[in-house]
């Protein structure tokens, strides 16, 4: 019986983190250790680097998710080691996991088999703390908004217009639409409110666009907390929020550096979903791993219509950064649910479904065509995949002038990815990326979703009520036009409905809310039915989560 995850990361051998620090010429005044395997790089190391060239940078993205599994931040894992093994100077940049997952569907997002960033249990879990720090920042800004209309409300502030809700980093359904204030005057004012999750938090989205505690802090102050009853806006800076909570933020914005089950450099810092928020991890981690290594293999969150896109139409374009490679992930699996077949019905061989499946991989590749970023398929193999379905696959990217690698980074860690890695090394070094963003600054917000909805979604067309649109133009006439658009919307389809698999087309998308985060400086636009709080499933990771006889933590995954 093969072992799982967590079962392989427990018996791994992890080095001390001094060590892997060296790999990087870090000495160890320049990171804090948190115990023998964990560090957070220093500000003054990241600021003495800046200097240093860049190395070259590779997305990893995937096709649409599936309840069958695509394995992105496996194949993040198992290409980054694939390029150690091969003899290049590799790190990985992860999202941190959100406990809501963690506890809910996923159970865990630190990779699989031998292709995982350890230690697995932590980093799934506290780690070293980032998502509670700022959590805590959040609600400290949402604690000083309320007790700024306690006292005097020197900003006018209208309770009914205040846009700024609290978060936690858990699944709660029953926290989306709450009402506070209430029992007395003492109590604050009664009004409507509710929760976000951690990582839908504009605080998540500033920490992960921020370059330094500088931008961070300015970002903060720039965040629209919400309204006077004449409509204008009460930003955080008026309510002196920004200094405490830079504060509270200083440490956590330090990139965390852990390793690989090959004891390769990871940094996994930040952690925004792409279904709701830009899906990509921290902005200074991806900047301090590019001036310490040759290759730089990241991901982004969901499908490609998701995570790509937002990588490199908001941090791209925030950052300045020029990706020169994408490595799309596929499974035959996957491609068999989208051509059609039960998650109950994937065993046995079925090329015609992963043919049909294929339109889906199609969508994805025609449109990471339109970012002029060489794109690469990597096959994330398992043991029941025929050899007819690798090659229907192989052959259909060829199509696209594609090449497809089987890779078994999960059992075989880089072993399993020396052809993917010597393949992307070559087209990364080749300089054929010529990176530009889906649409211009100067577009209009409505028509920047549009465009995105048109040509990567396949719509016909957006559509929303008199109020949302009205906001989209009230957004444009307070100064924030130039702003890209993220769009919140459910990862299992190109529509906004989730049992629309394949590649569907004609279809209409509904903007049901638009929101500002002038911190961040993107637009949210709410599509279908996508909520900011998840809910957990009928049967919870957590069911299954626990503590063995050993002390040890089993069921994650």
């Amino acid at each position: 019986m093969a072992k799982s995850d967590i079962e392989i990361a427990r018996e791994a051998t992890m080095k001390p983190i001094t060590e892997i620090a060296q790999k990087l010429d870090i000495g160890p005044q320049s990171f804090k250790p948190y115990g023998h395997d964990k560090a957070k790089l220093t500000t003054e190391f990241i600021n003495s680097i800046k200097g240093n060239p860049d190395g070259k940078l590779i997305l990893v993205t995937a096709i649409s998710p599936t309840p069958a599994g695509e394995g992105k931040t496996t194949t993040t894992v198992g290409l980054g080691d694939g390029l150690n093994r091969i003899g290049k100077k590799a790190v990985m940049c992860l999202r941190e996991p959100s406990l809501g997952p963690c506890f809910g569907m996923k159970g865990g997002a630190a990779g699989g088999g031998y292709a995982q960033v350890v230690p697995m249990e932590d980093i799934n879990l506290h780690f070293t703390g980032d998502f509670h720090a700022i959590g805590a920042a959040h609600n400290l800004l949402s604690a000083l908004v309320d007790n700024h209309i306690q006292w005097e409300n020197k900003s006018g502030i209208d309770p009914r217009r205040i846009t700024w809700k609290r978060v936690m980093d858990m699944n709660d359904r029953t926290l989306r639409d709450i009402t506070v204030g209430l029992g007395g005057p003492g109590n604050g004012t009664p009004r409507e409110s509710g929760f976000d999750i951690t990582v839908a938090s504009e605080i998540m989205a500033i920490f992960c666009l921020a370059t330094d505690l500088d931008d961070l802090s300015r970002r903060i102050g720039n965040i629209v907390v919400g309204y006077t009853r004449d409509q204008k806006p009460v930003h955080a800076r008026d309510v002196n929020a920004p200094g405490a909570m830079t504060v509270l933020l200083k440490d956590a914005f330090m990139p965390n550096l852990v390793q690989t089950l090959e004891n390769n450099p990871a940094f996994i810092h930040g952690g925004p979903f792409a279904n709701i928020a830009h899906g990509c991890n921290s902005v200074i981690a991806t900047r301090t791993a590019l001036k310490l290594a040759d290759y730089v293999v990241t991901e982004a969150g969901f499908g490609a219509d998701l995570g790509a896109e937002k990588f490199f139409d908001i941090k791209c374009r925030k950052a300045g950064l020029k990706p020169d490679a994408v490595v799309l992930v596929a499974t035959v699996r996957a491609l068999k649910m989208h051509g059609g077949v039960a998650k109950d019905q994937l065993a046995g061989e079925n090329i015609d479904a992963v043919t049909r499946g294929c339109e889906n991989l199609g969508r994805h590749l025609r449109n990471l065509s339109q970012f002029k970023v060489p794109v690469t398929v990597a096959i994330n193999k398992f043991s029941a995949d025929s050899e007819g379905e690798l090659k229907a696959i192989r052959e259909f990217c060829a199509e696209f002038g594609v090449k497809a690698f089987d890779c078994n980074h999960w059992g075989e860690g880089s072993k399993g990815t020396e052809e993917l890695a010597r393949h992307v090394a070559a087209v990364a070094d080749s300089g054929e990326a010529d990176f530009a963003p889906l649409y211009a600054d100067d577009m209009p917000l409505w028509e920047k979703a549009r465009h995105i909805a048109r040509t990567l979604y396949g719509a016909e067309d957006i559509t929303a009520d008199k109020k949302v649109r009205d906001q989209f133009a009230k957004f444009e006439a307070d100064g924030y036009g130039h702003f890209p658009v993220c769009m919140a919307k459910t990862q299992y389809s190109f529509s906004t409905d989730p049992s629309l698999i394949g590649a569907p087309s004609g279809h209409e998308v509904g903007i049901r809310e638009v929101r500002l985060s002038a911190g961040a400086e993107f637009i949210v636009a709410v599509c279908g039915d996508i909520m900011t709080m998840p809910g957990l499933p009928r049967v919870p990771s957590a069911d299954n989560i626990r503590l063995n006889d050993q002390g040890h933590v089993e069921g994650l995954f």
